[in-house]
């Protein structure tokens, strides 16, 4: 089967996380960012370490969400947001995972 074109796919923004330190797992984090109604359906959580997290939403959602995530949410703030994920994880100090194959 044929991959999707890349234009096919759709913009996202990836947004870097603080997240407080009573949220222990990423089921967790998971649940309370499915409370976020702003965040809809179509988000991933893509990194979770220690106190960071990554988030990809796509750019439709990332632009009304922005603002709300800014100010917090049940302790869950934005510290950065980027095309690129390599960006974000560079700003957050986290190393990227290894392949799995």
């Amino acid at each position: 089967m044929a991959k999707i074109r890349k234009a096919a796919r759709g913009k996202h923004r990836w947004v870097g996380l603080s997240i407080p330190k009573e949220i222990a797992s990423r089921e967790e984090l998971e649940a309370v960012l499915c409370e976020i109604a702003v965040l809809g359906d179509d988000w991933r959580l893509y990194d979770f370490v220690d106190v960071n997290a990554i988030l990809r939403l796509p750019l439709a959602v990332y632009i009304e969400a922005r603002p709300i995530l800014e100010a917090g949410v049940d302790g869950i703030t934005s510290v950065t947001a980027s095309g690129k994920i390599r960006l974000v994880r560079e700003r957050l100090g986290i190393k990227r995972p290894p392949r799995r194959r």
